[in-house]
């Protein structure tokens, strides 16, 4: 076969884009040696020209024109690391549409219009990848499209957001509340200036939809996903999960059941024992279970410039290689099912419920009655004393409907021996 120079375009030149430039240069002989064809970068999208300039070995790759990269029929891949919808999202159906390839790391669009994306992708014979959508430099994407094929997947499982974990970690591990780990992760690089898409969950939730997608073979949006966030997570609700060998993460569940697709995200109580309680910091870990392999868990770094990049590059090499051997376009969307979601209220969890209540006797008994009565049954009490004739009690319930807790939550709000529900998290297990 002979040799072939295989020409890319990257759009955008920050963080993540700087890494690919790095790693596509430094990797150029490698990559040559590994396909028999080199990988080129021809253009550079950018929109400031002379700072772009200061990154690159050579500017004559600059341009902050589009149509020099879309009109340019040498160009065979583009690489999108822009992020946002638009115009990323005009520009990926544009290079579809003109029969280039494209990899992507933008967990938002592949999120939410994924679907239409790899429809494209499929209609013009071209490849569409994202590994690096989804929990950084993890390999997880393509163990759900390809090397677990062969399974029946059930769970889809992980901590897939760096900046949550780092605080709950920091919060576990040295007692500090919630607001002093997230000025310490913003100082040290891990949150943003403004850090809601990842402290309420959200950042996490276009992942598992992209994920669940994937794994159960049925479109899932970021719609779908229900997301709770940790910022109401107290030193005392992780001192009170220690003390009964547990940790609290913020988790993604996705679970493929008889009676449809559960998608969410939210702060758990899982063991200390269970693999996913000793992943720490900024680390990400995706746990799966399949039917055939059973239990596997993918575990790295879940972001930043050089993990990413490295996603990125494995998506461009399997591309180039698909290109070398003429077999572009196998995989696109995988969505063939049309399987129902269920809504939140209709899904099984048990609960840790920490109350500050009336320390009078009785009290305890109507906590009971209240909840039996909603068909919640109690797997644990505890009760500690406190100071102004008031006493906290915790209660861990047996699973339930989520509902029928509800329904148990909105009654103690009105009853006047209740002075305060502190905190309301899901339980693994059930």
């Amino acid at each position: 076969m002979e040799k072939k120079t295989i020409q890319v375009a990257l759009l955008g030149l920050g963080t993540v884009g700087t890494g690919v430039y790095k790693v596509l240069q430094n990797q150029r002989e490698e990559m040559l040696s590994k396909l028999g064809a080199e990988v080129e970068i021809k253009k550079i999208l950018v929109r400031n020209l002379e700072k772009a300039a200061k990154k690159v070995e050579d500017d004559a790759v600059l341009t902050n024109r589009w149509e020099d990269i879309v009109h340019d029929d040498d160009i065979s891949i583009v690489i999108e690391v822009m992020g946002g919808m638009e115009p990323a999202r005009t520009y990926i159906m544009e290079a579809l549409a003109a029969g280039k390839h494209v990899v992507t790391a933008n967990k938002d669009l592949i999120a939410v219009d994924g679907k239409e994306l790899l429809d494209m992708a499929g209609t013009h014979h071209s490849d569409l990848l994202f590994e690096a959508a989804v929990a950084g430099g993890i390999p997880i994407i393509r163990p759900l499209k390809q090397c677990l094929a062969g399974n029946h997947i059930t769970e889809v499982m992980g901590i897939i957001n760096g900046t949550t974990n780092f605080i709950l970690t920091k919060m576990t591990e040295e007692g500090m509340e919630f607001e002093e780990a997230l000025a310490l992760a913003t100082e040290l690089g891990y949150a943003e200036a403004d850090p809601t898409a990842d402290i309420e969950g959200y950042d996490a939730g276009r992942k598992l939809a992209i994920m669940a997608s994937i794994a159960f073979n049925s479109r899932v949006t970021f719609d779908d996903v229900y997301t709770e966030g940790i910022a109401k997570i107290t030193a005392k609700d992780i001192k009170y999960a220690r003390e009964m060998g547990c940790d609290i993460k913020l988790l993604g569940v996705a679970r493929n059941t008889d009676t449809g697709i559960e998608v969410r995200v939210h702060p758990m109580l899982i063991p200390s024992a269970h693999p996913l309680a000793s992943v720490k910091d900024a680390f990400n870990a995706v746990f799966v279970h399949g039917d055939a392999v059973g239990d596997t868990m993918f575990y790295g770094s879940g972001a930043g410039e050089m993990p990413t990049a490295s996603a990125i590059v494995g998506d461009v090499f399997d591309i180039a290689r698909n290109i070398r051997y003429q077999c572009s376009g196998r995989i696109s969307c995988t969505c063939y099912k049309e399987l129902p979601i269920k809504q939140i209220g209709d899904i099984r969890s048990r609960y840790f419920l920490r109350m500050q209540v009336d320390d009078k006797p009785g009290v305890l008994a109507s906590v009971a009655s209240v909840l039996a009565n909603n068909s919640v049954s109690i797997a644990q009490v505890i009760q500690k004393a406190k100071s102004s004739e008031a006493a906290e009690i915790v209660v861990i319930t047996d699973s339930v409907e989520e509902r029928h807790f509800n329904d148990s939550l909105a009654i103690f709000q009105g009853m006047s021996v209740i002075r305060k529900i502190s905190s309301v998290i899901r339980v693994y297990g059930e």
